[in-house]
């Protein structure tokens, strides 16, 4: 039986054959978590579909479909999205174990921190999508002008919008990591991000206003933790930065 490729470590060095041997290796575990994700997903395919019918008006009923075999490409497509979601921790972990050589080890520690708190703010972006930003968007389009429309709800539409949206939603919430990264790499600095407040706020309302949800509900959904967040990211940054100063000051004065 072929064992899992080795993590080299910090440093250690390879030939090139061997950096592409694990490559492939790497590629063909990440194929494999992406198989068995799906495989899983689609066994429990018509709960994950309740589920995301879910935030629906009561009444509306479920999605239709309109040809042959569009419930059964349908129920593939969202069994392939969730079961990328369940394969991405195998596949970011892969990809982080063949690119931490290069990382310095003392550095090491920041990244894999970077990437938990990275993880727990996209599981937040998408609650807070299901539960806040999904009910109140599918309400507002589906009751808009309905004495002028026969409004049907199309299955593949409808679940493609509401992944497009929990995804968005979940991207958003990656802002505090996409900033404090910025501001360790001395791209930005707190000085700034906090002089240029009202610019910031106004490159938000764009995002917020670029992001997918064509409707004001939607946008406006979004644009409530992009402040937020921006806000929180300023601080956060300006902690990070006191903190990397005392750690160098601490560095220089010993012996």
């Amino acid at each position: 039986m072929k064992r899992l490729p080795r993590r080299l470590l910090s440093g250690e060095e390879a030939t090139l054959v061997e950096h592409l041997d694990e490559l492939r290796a790497r590629i063909f575990v990440s194929l494999g978590a992406l198989a068995i994700g799906f495989a899983v997903a689609f066994v429990f395919h018509r709960h994950l579909l309740h589920w995301l019918n879910a935030p629906l008006p009561e009444g509306r009923g479920n999605p239709v479909t309109l040809g042959v075999a569009e419930p059964f490409l349908t129920a593939m497509k969202v069994s392939l999205m969730a079961g990328f979601a369940l394969a991405l921790p195998v596949v970011l972990w892969q990809l982080w174990s063949f690119l931490a050589p290069a990382v310095e080890a003392h550095a090491e520690r920041l990244v894999l921190t970077f990437v938990a708190v990275a993880t727990l703010l996209l599981v937040a972006g998408v609650a807070f999508g299901y539960f806040l930003v999904l009910p109140k968007a599918i309400s507002f389009l589906t009751n808009f002008d309905q004495n002028q429309f026969n409004i049907q709800i199309r299955a593949k539409d409808y679940y493609s919008f509401v992944l497009t949206v929990l995804f968005a939603v979940g991207l958003v919430f990656e802002l505090p990591i996409f900033i404090l990264a910025l501001v360790r790499l001395d791209v930005l600095t707190t000085q700034t991000l906090r002089s240029n407040r009202r610019l910031g706020y106004f490159i938000v309302a764009v995002v917020a206003v670029l992001l997918p949800g064509i409707d004001p509900v939607t946008t406006t959904m979004e644009a409530i933790p992009l402040v937020a967040l921006y806000e929180a990211s300023i601080w956060l940054a300006v902690l990070m930065e006191r903190r990397t100063a005392r750690t160098e000051a601490a560095s220089l004065t010993e012996p």
